[in-house]
């Protein structure tokens, strides 16, 4: 019996510690300290509002710069969140960070500068190397007006790059 309850806890320290690295990762990229600063600033205001093993919920409120010329939340800047809240709910249910293979957005409304949205980011299912997760991003006031729906399929990326191989030495 304390065996199985010694496992149990080595197993909700390891899932513990995958969410840890996962909510570290998409810090980490929100402030700039790793990825594109396109990245950084799509994702700058970001706040984790809850955080579970494969779901991630989010607020953001819309900032001037990442708006078109009518005022509205770019949709370049939507896809760019959307795709990285995502691979974060994926990283945090215990894979390593994926490369995106599908990414498939519906825009259903808009979002004005300063509007505050809620962002929910929930892992599907796994399937071999392949990962499904649903994010869904919705007007924190007006009704909880759905903004965009996407779906993202991610896979392992198991590529690892040739090592140099020794050179042969000349014979004398």
């Amino acid at each position: 019996m304390a065996e199985n309850s010694t496992e149990e806890d080595q197993s909700i320290a390891r899932t513990h510690l995958q969410l840890q690295r996962s909510l570290k990762w998409l810090d980490d990229v929100r402030n700039g300290a790793i990825g594109y600063e396109l990245e950084a600033r799509c994702l700058g205001g970001l706040q984790v509002t809850k955080a579970q093993t494969g779901f991630l919920r989010c607020t953001f409120t819309v900032p001037a710069h990442a708006s078109d010329m009518n005022g509205n939340w770019h949709i370049g800047a939507i896809a760019t969140l959307i795709d990285v809240v995502g691979g974060a709910a994926i990283y945090s249910s215990g894979h390593h960070l994926k490369v995106t293979v599908n990414f498939n957005i519906q825009y259903h409304s808009t979002a004005k500068i300063q509007e505050e949205v809620e962002i929910d980011a929930k892992a599907n299912g796994h399937k071999g190397k392949l990962t499904s997760v649903v994010i869904k991003v919705r007007s924190k006031s007006n009704n909880q007006r759905l903004i965009a729906l996407a779906t993202q399929w991610t896979a392992a990326n198991d590529y690892r790059s040739p090592q140099p191989q020794p050179q042969p030495q000349p014979k004398l």
